[in-house]
């Protein structure tokens, strides 16, 4: 189990990971875009497989090219430790890939 984290680690996390935003109490969110729709479904191919190394598996939407993830950790009601240790790989795979 997860523990929850604290608003201010919360903070401080977000700090570290340009982008991401909260959406409500237990979700944080980031909205990315690449320059086409085959590079956008390539983007979420590599972004589920590192989903499944982590065991840990974002909500995603895919609008053409217009790609939104949002984190959580549903089983603690809130975020942890492992939503941000996953958006901030998320956001190097969308980095590397020329997300902007």
């Amino acid at each position: 189990m997860a523990e929850l984290l604290s608003e201010e680690a919360i903070a401080d996390a977000l700090k570290d990971l340009p982008g991401w935003q909260r959406e409500d109490d237990a979700t944080i969110v980031r909205f990315a875009k690449l320059p086409t729709f085959p590079e956008a479904i390539a983007a979420v191919d590599a972004v589920a497989e590192l989903a499944e190394a982590d065991n840990h598996h974002p909500d995603m939407n895919i609008r053409y090219n217009s790609l939104k993830f949002k984190l959580s950790t549903h089983s603690e009601g809130g975020l942890t430790a492992k939503d941000t240790a996953l958006a901030a790989k998320i956001s190097a795979e969308l980095d590397a890939r020329g997300a902007s």
